[in-house]
């Protein structure tokens, strides 16, 4: 089942129960945003493995009119080649339709930026990120800002005055309220990178097991590489706190597929386990793993590393990145 939240939520980090409220402030159950590079490059991760999503994001969420196409691509984020100045967008989707004879056309260019805080800098960026994208491609271009948080999005809608008269620029953005709550399972297993991002915006509502659940039935069923790629990025964005409670919530069966990859290989506490578990990620994102590299992973016996390159793992360029952290 796929429903938004109402538009009447009022704009805090997340809404939660009251039994949840007193568990937080108790201390019982302590809340913090997640790093902000766990959750930031988890939810640009999502663009790179479907790019469509910016495109469905758009239309079914934001109900923008987008132009016929037939293949959506990941560009460069690079921005520079028109400016001075080193700008990068987290993401860039360029939409394009087929010719007869002749290479796909783009017919929109989408610059998708994850902002998890208000930052004023953006005011001046974002209008550039728009015009050298649109010299580059030839085509139209769009904004899109995905905030899991409700006040930065509220933040981020503002109106981008840009000096000459009726050049204002109305960042299209994503927030809570625009990204479904997907509850079903067959829902999560036909979109399993939405379900992953309304996993990560809903986590702390009420609905957040039944969500996290959802996904992760969804992925049981996908092949085990795929499944843990999934997964681990939700276990990266989200602090390590809340995921234990959304667990412990979960269904008994999804709680079984959970040791399938989870227990058995991370929270089991033995070094060869987390390896076999950095080695599952990797793999389901086709990063190969030189043998120097598998070696001092395989020889690391320090937990907490180990689990900062299970989270690592979901984001780094490349497994020899993880070497670095």
């Amino acid at each position: 089942m796929r429903r938004y939240l109402h538009t009447s939520v009022t704009y805090c980090n997340y809404s939660i129960t009251e039994n949840q409220e007193l568990a937080f402030r108790s201390g019982d159950l302590p809340y913090r945003r997640p790093v902000p590079k766990a959750e930031h490059e988890a939810i640009v991760r999502l663009f790179y493995e479907r790019p469509r999503l910016a495109a469905e994001l758009l239309s079914e969420s934001l109900h923008v009119q987008l132009p016929e196409y037939d293949h959506a691509t990941v560009e460069t984020g690079d921005l520079t080649a028109v400016t001075p100045a080193e700008l990068r967008a987290d993401s860039v989707i360029v939409l394009s339709r087929e010719r007869v004879d002749a290479k796909p056309a783009p017919v929109l260019a989408v610059v998708v930026e994850v902002q998890r805080t208000p930052d004023p800098d953006k005011h001046w960026s974002w209008p550039m990120y728009l015009i050298s994208l649109r010299s580059r491609m030839k085509c139209p271009t769009i904004l899109l800002v995905i905030c899991p948080d409700a006040k930065t999005a509220h933040w981020s809608r503002q109106p981008i005055g840009l000096g000459h008269p009726g050049l204002v620029l109305s960042p299209l953005v994503a927030g809570p309220t625009d990204v479904p709550v997907i509850l079903s399972p067959l829902e999560a297993a036909e979109d399993p990178e939405l379900a992953v991002l309304s996993v990560i915006t809903h986590a702390t509502t009420p609905e957040g097991p039944e969500i996290l659940d959802a996904l992760l039935t969804a992925v049981h069923k996908l092949d085990p590489e795929r499944g843990a790629l999934y997964a681990d990025m939700v276990r990266a964005a989200l602090p390590h706190k809340i995921w234990e409670h959304l667990e412990n919530l979960m269904q008994t069966e999804t709680r079984e597929f959970l040791s399938d990859w989870a227990r058995d290989n991370v929270a089991k506490g033995n070094a060869e386990g987390r390896g076999e578990a950095i080695f599952a990620v990797l793999a389901a994102r086709g990063l190969d793993v030189p043998d120097d590299v598998r070696t001092v992973i395989k020889d690391c016996s320090d937990l907490d590393r180990l689990d900062t390159w299970i989270r690592a793992a979901v984001t780094v360029e490349s497994a020899r990145d993880l070497l670095d952290i």
